[in-house]
């Protein structure tokens, strides 16, 4: 783990010391493999853990009494995955994965231990949950007040970001497991509106989404049609660059 997504997230917000690494690698004692449409862990669960994610992307959502569901959160390699769950009493959402998934299980504990020799360890980890917290408050406002298309580019300008932070893209564009259907249920669309949205972006010279692939032609436009800006995810090293 000394150079994994989730080391160079963390390093991406504060200078990690070879001893600060080598605790974040006691971390990754755990190892579990979770296949695609199996939760890593549900709502309701009290005995739940975390985990670091290391390889493969899964999606953090709310099921309604109607069989519904709103994805809260997209998760992908470096992110870790369920703190308020080993935090809370009780979990208070459940997490299933997109693709198969290689990640630590973390225990109340294991941070416990990490943090009390390792304060600035804990300090990486606050930030990382802060930036969470943040992606999560722009997805309100898209979801209130942004059109459907700036919806659709703005969350594939912020998955570039993210998956560069991490070595997983670039300006030209980022390889992207999700379905029409997982970003309807993540942007509040139907998959159909999905569907004329990506068509609309591409037709305007923007970006394709196409074979699990999104590419950019027109980066800096794609930037002001959506009013993109990147502050909120804190990181250096802009997508344009």
């Amino acid at each position: 783990m000394l150079d994994s997504p989730f080391a160079r997230k963390l390093k991406a917000f504060v200078t990690l010391s070879d001893s600060d690494l080598n605790v974040v690698s006691t971390l990754d004692k755990r190892k579990r493999h979770f296949a695609p449409g199996r939760d890593m862990f549900h709502a309701g669960q009290t005995d739940a853990s975390a985990f670091i994610l290391a390889t493969g992307w899964a999606c953090g959502y709310i099921l309604l009494t109607d069989g519904t569901r709103q994805i809260t959160a997209i998760k992908v390699p470096g992110d870790f995955l369920g703190l308020r769950s080993i935090l809370f009493r009780t979990s208070d959402h459940n997490v299933e994965p997109i693709t198969p998934v290689e990640a630590s299980e973390v225990r109340i504990n294991d941070l416990f231990g990490a943090f009390a020799g390792t304060p600035r360890l804990a300090i990486a980890f606050l930030w990382a949950a802060s930036r969470d917290e943040a992606i999560l408050v722009e997805h309100l406002v898209g979801l209130g007040r942004r059109s459907a298309a700036q919806r659709v580019g703005h969350f594939l300008l912020e998955l570039a970001a993210r998956l560069k932070l991490v070595g997983l893209g670039d300006k030209t564009g980022y390889d992207c497991p999700m379905s029409q259907y997982l970003l309807a249920d993540t942007l509040g669309l139907s998959a159909v509106h999905v569907n004329r949205v990506l068509r609309e972006l591409r037709e305007a010279g923007y970006a394709t989404f196409q074979l699990g692939r999104v590419t950019f032609q027109d980066l800096p436009g794609l930037f002001a049609f959506c009013d993109f800006n990147a502050n909120y995810l804190d990181h250096d090293g802009p997508l344009l660059k």
